[in-house]
């Protein structure tokens, strides 16, 4: 079994676990108005842009709602982060699927909604991420896969879907480190990735969303060959 490795954890995802944490715990009870976002940032501890981002995370989760004039409000008690280490102790198998479905989901969305600046995003980051050297510190190339993917996602049309992905992201790149670090795993390369670029700028949905569903699929294959379950 491949063991999991620890990812590393952005001061976002910190304060979506303490305010989502706070809200499991009934701190600031369901129809409630949450602390202003400068209050929260001192009570954090942590800036007022962090907590802009982590509020807007929980917004997109359905945690929270903003009444226009009047704040933000707590909408559901369920902490994300409770969500979130389950991923973080699932099998690499279980987050790949995860992954294969929520990317298959922007490449099609990406080919309908993606807009001229969207295709030179995805276009750019297409360039800038290239093929993994070996030679290169693999932290530099994850981070660079995960710009085209996001812009991807960004490119869908959804804001919901994107930013659930984004938050998903952590995981992601877990899974990335994996595959590559594995030499049994195959690693998917520059060419399948502007597979899912050229589908989406041709606006053939099926085809981007076969494309980013074949990123993952030889990467579970080896897996069930290896071990049956990851």
């Amino acid at each position: 079994m491949i063991a999991p490795l620890p990812a590393k954890r952005s001061l976002v995802d910190i304060a979506v676990e303490a305010i989502g944490d706070r809200l499991a715990e009934g701190v600031w009870p369901v129809g409630s108005r949450i602390p202003t976002e400068p209050e929260l940032a001192e009570l954090l501890g942590i800036s007022r842009n962090t907590v802009r981002e982590a509020v807007r995370v929980l917004l997109f989760a359905g945690l929270l709602e903003v009444r226009q004039g009047d704040g933000t409000y707590v909408r559901a008690r369920v902490s994300p982060a409770d969500a979130m280490r389950a991923i973080s102790r699932a099998s690499l198998r279980d987050q790949l699927e995860v992954r294969a479905m929520l990317e298959e989901n922007c490449a099609r969305l990406a080919a309908r909604h993606a807009s001229p600046a969207d295709l030179d995003a995805i276009r750019h980051t297409l360039r800038e991420r290239g093929d993994w050297r070996p030679d290169e510190p693999l932290e530099a190339f994850v981070l660079r896969d995960m710009a085209f993917h996001l812009a991807v996602a960004d490119a869908s049309g959804n804001a919901a879907l994107a930013e659930l992905y984004r938050y998903f992201s952590r995981s992601v790149e877990c899974s990335i480190h994996h595959s590559i670090r594995d030499d049994s795993l195959p690693d998917p390369d520059l060419a399948a990735h502007a597979a899912i670029a050229d589908a989406i700028a041709r606006g053939d949905e099926e085809a981007a969303g076969r494309a980013a569903a074949a990123i993952a699929g030889p990467v579970l294959e080896a897996l069930e060959a290896q071990h049956g379950t990851a």
